[in-house]
């Protein structure tokens, strides 16, 4: 019957019950600690201020402590390496990759002497450095005349490594113009049987590609769409008896088309603001967001650190109060007294004995006379 209740529920409830108990027993404590206050905390018959917060800081440590080890208890087990994460969720990346031939041209990058595929490779690995691509699904669509699934829903960051090191993908396919389009049909039927909102389209192309008619309707798995332009927006380059550059406006209106966004590679990578807008968060490195493992690794450390110290605090700081010991103030009394001293005490007592011895003297000699 436990099987049928959600880890979650089943956690609350164990703490919920731990505490409810430690409260009864915090109760009961209370009423026999006030009837031996004046012997436990002195004549005062107060501890220090603070200790009014012990029974609900016990309380909450137990229930903590409780729901942790629960929550613990019920999660799969887990092997963490160094550096590296466990990949968690079903999220996916499909890469649009443009392999055609004029994407060997060398006219992009920051100085202009970079290959079109090179520097989509350097976008490409920023971007899966700042999204932890180990994380995730990754799946890799060629396109040139046409489209051709290179991997799908792979983990392996090595595989998708070698297909960006100029991997020639365009002997694949038979000469001819580029067709982006077709792409963006494969990477919509790949992505369609995808959770909703678990995909995020990203498209790599220089924009040499046919006029595109009609775009695609797109899944409900995927959550955004993001293109990439690369080579040299204002100069081109032969290739095949035409000229060849980045064509903005047609990549701009596509990335409309397709409700995304558009941005050009050409100098600079992608922003990490607009990284994390594509994405939603959900493939940001989050070093500082803790999963429930981690949340009840944490509940059951602190709690348990309570509830150990807990009882050293009350005894040394819980009162001021120390049975068998004198105040500070008498302790003159009983300290080693000095010679001097002495000597004054004792000829103190000579004086008053022999005053005393003169006294009964003269009343002895009085009674004589008369």
């Amino acid at each position: 019957m436990v099987e049928d209740v959600p880890l979650s529920i089943l956690a609350i409830l164990v703490a919920s019950a731990a505490a409810l108990l430690v409260a009864l027993a915090e109760g009961l404590h209370g009423r026999r600690v006030r009837r031996l206050a004046m012997l436990a905390f002195g004549p005062t018959g107060r501890p220090e201020p603070w200790t009014r917060l012990v029974p609900a800081a016990r309380v909450m440590a137990t229930a903590a402590a409780a729901w942790g080890l629960v929550t613990l208890a019920g999660l799969p087990a887990e092997a963490y390496r160094a550096g590296r994460q466990e990949p968690q969720g079903e999220y996916h990346l499909m890469l649009l990759l443009d392999v055609s031939p004029s994407m060997l041209l060398q006219d992009a990058g920051p100085t202009g002497k970079q290959s079109r595929r090179q520097r989509a490779a350097d976008l490409l690995r920023s971007f899966f450095r700042r999204v932890d691509i180990e994380r995730y699904r990754v799946s890799v669509i060629a396109v040139y005349n046409g489209a051709r699934p290179v991997v799908v829903d792979t983990r392996d960051a090595d595989v998708v490594d070698n297909i960006l090191d100029d991997l020639p993908l365009y002997f694949a396919f038979d000469a001819g113009p580029t067709r982006l389009a077709d792409g963006i049909e494969e990477a919509a039927r790949i992505a369609r049987p995808w959770k909703p909102r678990s995909t995020v389209l990203l498209i790599v192309t220089d924009g040499d590609t046919v006029p595109i008619t009609r775009v695609p309707k797109l899944p409900a798995s995927v959550r955004s769409a993001l293109i990439v332009g690369v080579g040299d927006p204002n100069r081109g380059q032969f290739i095949d008896g035409r000229m060849s550059r980045q064509d903005r406006s047609r990549l701009r209106h596509l990335a409309i088309r397709l409700d995304g966004q558009y941005h050009d590679g050409q100098s600079k990578h992608i922003p990490s603001q607009l990284v994390a807008e594509v994405t939603g968060g959900l493939w940001q490195r989050d070093a500082d967001r803790w999963t429930r493992r981690e949340l009840a690794l944490a509940a059951v450390a602190g709690g348990s650190a309570v509830l150990a110290l807990l009882p050293a605090l009350l005894v040394w700081v819980g009162t001021r109060w120390r049975p068998g010991r004198r105040p500070d103030t008498d302790r003159s009394t009983t300290m080693p007294e000095s010679v001097e001293s002495r000597n004054k005490r004792r000829a103190g007592r000579r004086s008053a004995s022999a005053f005393a011895a003169a006294v009964a003297t003269k009343q002895d000699f009085g009674k004589g006379l008369s």
